[in-house]
């Protein structure tokens, strides 16, 4: 499958399906969906990307995802250009989630955590987005997500 179209029903917003091929990723036969939505300005202005998370879909555990699905990456802000398109966003979102080979417990680089806070908090995170490998990505360092708590 690769990329695939879902629905372009409404000429503002898009649904692609995402599959990240190769054998060493930890997506492996994983199935996304990315919703696009392209706002007034667009493409002057870079569209709402965003993982869709319904009962069907569930948005890729990864650093640069929020639980929510909403996307944390260059092009999506600053490193914008108008050249770029829903084909271009769809294969950085490809890529980024190609690059991850393992997963891993993840806390946060932020004030030391108590024994008794530290237990609760897990999340994973892929050791790919490590410096400077996610510099390489041209994903902002600031965009590291705050541990969840796993009842």
């Amino acid at each position: 499958m690769g990329i695939e179209l879902l629905s372009a029903d409404n000429m503002e917003e898009w649904y692609f399906g995402i599959q990240v091929l190769g054998d060493e990723t930890v997506y492996k036969g994983e199935k996304f969906a990315l919703r696009i939505k392209f706002g007034e300005r667009y493409p002057i202005e870079y569209p709402e990307v965003t993982f869709v998370a319904n009962d069907q879909y569930k948005p890729p555990v990864h650093p640069h995802i929020y639980t929510n699905g909403h996307v944390c990456a260059s092009i999506l802000g600053p490193e914008w250009s108008p050249v770029l398109n829903a084909q271009s966003v769809c294969i950085t979102m490809q890529s980024m989630l190609a690059s991850c080979k393992k997963k891993e417990l993840y806390v946060p680089r932020r004030a030391p955590l108590t024994h008794t806070q530290a237990k609760g908090q897990r999340q994973l995170r892929c050791a790919c987005a490590r410096q400077p490998q996610a510099d390489a990505l041209g994903v902002p360092r600031r965009c590291e997500l705050a541990p969840e708590s796993i009842s």
